[in-house]
């Protein structure tokens, strides 16, 4: 199985469509066997090109902090699992994720991009 994350210094980045990078951890059961990161800097706010480099690296399931209703979709069309409101250590995630202790919350956020200070909410 293989995990994505958006990565920022090793912990899950808050806000899927600035992610300038991903962590992508392979699995089998409960162990994680590799990981490593990828770029996305080119895909920042580009929901279908960031679905589509979520299947060209064979992702099973996205994990994210926040992430708008207009990324989401994309990624669930590609007939991903994605999991919301995670947050933390890459690794500490991904093994909650693994042990079944991860449970997807309703962190969606509806706004657009750059308007948090105008009265919008995102709550992740």
């Amino acid at each position: 199985m293989k995990i994505a994350l958006p990565h920022e210094y090793g912990h899950v980045n808050q806000h899927f469509g600035r992610s300038r990078e991903f962590a992508v951890i392979e699995a089998d059961g409960d162990k994680i066997l590799s990981q490593k990161i990828i770029s996305a800097e080119s895909l920042q706010h580009n929901h279908e090109g960031l679905a589509g480099l979520m299947q060209k690296e064979g992702i099973d399931v996205v994990i994210v902090g926040g992430i708008g209703a207009r990324a989401l979709a994309p990624l669930k069309d590609s007939g991903l699992e994605v999991i919301t409101g995670a947050s933390g250590k890459i690794t500490e995630v991904v093994g909650r994720y693994l042990r079944g202790e991860l449970v997807s919350s309703a962190a969606v956020c509806g706004h657009h991009h750059g308007e948090h200070d105008h009265g919008h909410s995102c709550h992740h």
